[in-house]
């Protein structure tokens, strides 16, 4: 039940905020951080309290219920090692997403956070849900809010952005719902017409690496690589970062992002591992591509919520070259890149929204010496992009180092290719510093004010987590140790 009480808490939150609006915006704004507080504590206490052992067949919560038995529909939420990861980092962006609205939505703020905490609840039931049927319904939930958090609260060519998010997810999501469907009936015909969307069920259809398999694993795969995203199918992605309001962006990066690598390792490479295994070779020079075109975007871009933007199209290629090198190591290290790019580049997105504020630009041309007006402002700035580049002593080093020594046993050449990336990400990054901090000093009527103490409680928020994974990965390891496993082992 506590998995059901952590999403409840999100959806009943996220109305509640929509009807205190319209007598007090301020109370709006308690009740989401009220909400969403309460929704992740739930699993994170739980686990404090039971300290589980995670082994490769231990799942930490299993719920189940009927839902429409007659289609053989259930209400099925799981967790295990991998989920439980996931909804931590849920949780720590939800938290600061709801602390980067406080100052910068002024109109219409009951909607605002009814669409935030209806997307992060989306969000943490595609992280748990075990009914394929469920699973597209959670994964729809997530879309629609976010769409409407871009066409409403964000900059000059919002519409066009959130149409084209819209368009680009729901294809992938329409192509995913055929393959669930097929799947449904092909496992119902094999097992005397016992049709279900159960997980655990699917997981015995029989379909090796025919067409038909195929066929069915690209409609899963088609819609996460959307989310991921991959080249070419990332066009969406810019424009919805630099449109979007900071803390979309945030979600965005953070935790979208995230569901599209989740869908591959928990879906694609278990429901069809010969399928997955016969274009393995092809996913792994796409994510190489994305590391090298991406990158170089990257260091093209004037507008700095793009360039970062552009960024995690580089960092995501990592992780289909290690989801696809079917290596434990680089599948350890993926989970790490998931979590350590939600960090890393959710702070340089809540970084540029500060600025956003304070300089009423994005223009990174229009910028710099701003070191001297915020110093503080630009060594949490420096933090992040060190973290974004490899640094080591932070998490981006761990999670790129054991995808890249992971892959390298696969396929020496890609990986070799891909270790480019980390040249190129260093130049971009360290334009960033230059452009936004160094440099000439722009002519600044009023000297801009350094981080306030909302802030600080963001960026430090995210400066522990992203120094802790890079120093201390292991409790991560430990945790997902035995879903890796089980993927290697297919």
């Amino acid at each position: 039940m506590i998995l059901v009480w952590m999403i409840s808490i999100l959806l009943i939150g996220g109305v509640a905020c929509w009807l205190v609006a319209q007598r007090d915006p301020l109370a709006c704004k308690w009740t989401a951080l009220v909400a969403v507080v309460a929704a992740f504590l739930l699993p994170v206490v739980w686990y404090l309290r039971h300290t589980p052992v995670v082994d490769g067949n231990a799942w930490l919560i299993d719920y189940q219920v009927n839902w429409i038995p007659a289609f053989g529909i259930g209400f099925h939420l799981a967790m295990d090692g991998l989920s439980f990861v996931m909804i931590l980092l849920t949780g720590l962006l939800g938290i600061l997403a709801v602390l980067c609205s406080w100052r910068e939505i002024r109109e219409k703020t009951g909607f605002y956070f009814f669409n935030l905490l209806w997307t992060l609840a989306g969000i943490g039931g595609v992280f748990v849900a075990m009914d394929l049927f469920l699973f597209y319904f959670f994964w729809e939930v997530m879309l629609v809010p976010m769409y409407f958090l871009i066409a409403i609260w964000g900059d000059f060519n919002r519409r066009n952005a959130a149409y084209k998010f819209f368009i680009f997810t729901q294809t992938g999501g329409l192509l995913m719902l055929l393959s669930i469907l097929a799947l449904y009936f092909i496992h119902g015909q094999q097992n005397n017409g016992n049709y279900t969307f159960d997980y655990f069920a699917l997981l015995n259809t029989t379909l090796g690496n025919n067409a038909t398999a195929r066929w069915i694993m690209l409609g899963f795969l088609i819609a996460f690589v959307i989310k991921l995203p991959m080249v070419p199918l990332h066009s969406w992605l810019p424009d919805a970062h630099s449109e979007a309001p900071t803390a979309g962006s945030l979600i965005l990066a953070g935790l979208l992002l995230k569901t599209g690598a989740y869908g591959i390792i928990r879906f694609v490479l278990p429901l069809f591992p010969d399928a997955s295994a016969g274009i393995a070779g092809w996913a792994m020079l796409l994510g190489v591509v994305g590391i090298i075109y991406g990158a170089l975007l990257a260091y093209a871009q004037t507008d700095l919520k793009r360039l970062v933007a552009y960024t995690s199209v580089s960092h995501m290629g990592f992780v289909l070259l290690g989801v696809f090198s079917f290596n434990q190591m680089a599948l350890q290290g993926v989970v790490m890149q998931l979590l350590t790019h939600g960090v890393s580049t959710g702070a340089l997105f809540a970084l540029a929204g500060m600025l956003k504020e304070r300089l009423h630009t994005r223009d990174i041309n229009q910028m710099g010496g701003l070191w001297t007006a915020m110093p503080h402002m630009g060594a949490l700035a420096m933090v992040f992009v060190m973290a974004s580049l490899g640094l080591p002593m932070l998490g981006n080093f761990i999670a790129e180092f054991l995808i890249l020594l992971g892959a390298f046993e696969v396929n020496p050449v890609l990986s070799v290719i891909a270790s480019l990336g980390l040249v190129l990400s260093a130049l971009y990054s360290l334009r960033i510093m230059q452009k936004v901090f160094f440099g000439q000093i722009q002519t600044i009527t009023d000297p801009p004010a350094d981080v306030s103490a909302r802030e600080w409680i963001i960026m430090a928020s995210l400066t522990i987590a992203i120094v802790f994974l890079g120093l201390f990965p292991q409790p991560v390891f430990n945790l997902v140790s035995g879903v890796v496993e089980q993927v290697v082992r297919l």
